[in-house]
């Protein structure tokens, strides 16, 4: 028998709660789900327990989320995932001895004969997923929610493209621009302020689907810079399928940026990170601006294109 085994099925037998490993998964959506296959060889038939006791089996006491390996418990046979064990200080949250790296290697066999719906089902994810590879595939499901892409500030709203439309319009007052051409104006009246500052976002419905305009400024380095970019609203597949060209220029002179859009699902600060668009040296932006190089007053020009 592997060790612990016996505990561990004491406390299958006494339906002790359990917990989750790195991405929260809620029981109700766990309810119903189907079994595999009939677990057995805990000195019980597994089988005959019903679907929501083995949920509740494999939810952690503490956050209440289902465990994945490794799972640990104490002398007493109660379990705890591997976050909550850290979090607790290697105390058992029921009856407060120490845990110490015992493994419930039973109740870790017991997962592996699960199959659950993905979490984001009621958002048309349809598929079924063994209980191990289920947190993967939520990583990269794409019926799952978009972060807010506004970047003035940070934003903990989710949600479809739609949904977001509506919050950048009514809650960050956004504004929303029909076409696939653009000339946006953006004025600055102490450039010397570099420090992370950042323009209204702007939303552009072109050939159907939502466009964001960024236009920021920030260092690389020691170097003030000015950057522009565009992001896709909606997947990086369907973001290829586009492309969009900047310009920028002022005293004869003309600087133009060719790229593709890049997918909401990368935050406007990888984007900007990552320096994917169309970036301006401040000397070069105030030489564009004219007059005496005092103002920021810079005018970049857009288009977005549909590629065959």
């Amino acid at each position: 028998m592997a060790p612990g085994g016996g505990i561990c099925k004491d406390v299958i037998e006494s339906r002790v709660a359990f917990a989750d490993y790195d991405m929260a998964t809620s029981s109700m959506e766990l309810r119903g789900s189907p079994l595999r296959k009939a677990a057995t060889g805990l000195g019980g038939n597994l089988g005959a327990t019903s679907t929501n006791d083995v949920h509740e089996l494999l939810e952690c006491p503490v956050c209440v989320n289902l465990m994945y390996p490794p799972i640990y418990q104490c002398p007493n046979g109660h379990t705890v995932c591997s976050i909550c064990k850290a979090r607790v200080h290697n105390s058992c949250p029921t009856c407060r001895n120490e845990l110490g790296n015992i493994r419930c290697l039973a109740l870790e066999k017991v997962a592996e004969s699960l199959e659950l719906p993905c979490r984001y089902q009621t958002l048309g994810c349809h598929d079924i997923f063994p209980y191990y590879s289920k947190l993967k595939h939520e990583k990269n499901c794409r019926y799952r929610p978009y972060n807010c892409p506004y970047a003035g500030a940070e934003c903990s709203v989710t949600g479809n493209i739609s949904f977001l439309v509506m919050h950048l319009k009514n809650d960050h007052k956004v504004d929303m621009h029909d076409g696939c051409t653009f000339n946006h104006r953006y004025v600055k009246s102490n450039p010397h302020e570099v420090e992370n500052a950042t323009w209204m976002l702007t939303v552009f419905n072109c050939f159907g689907r939502q466009f964001c305009l960024h236009f920021e400024a920030f260092h690389i380095g020691m170097a003030p810079v000015y950057m522009a970019f565009l992001r896709f609203m909606g997947d990086e597949d369907e973001a290829r399928q586009f492309s969009y060209s900047l310009e920028v220029g002022g005293n004869g002179r003309k600087f133009i940026w060719q790229g593709v859009p890049r997918s909401i699902r990368d935050s406007h600060r990888k984007v900007r990170d990552s320096q994917d668009g169309l970036i301006i040296q401040r000397n070069l932006a105030l030489f564009f601006s004219g007059g005496d190089r005092q103002e920021l007053k810079l005018k970049v020009a857009g288009r977005i294109w549909k590629e065959q």
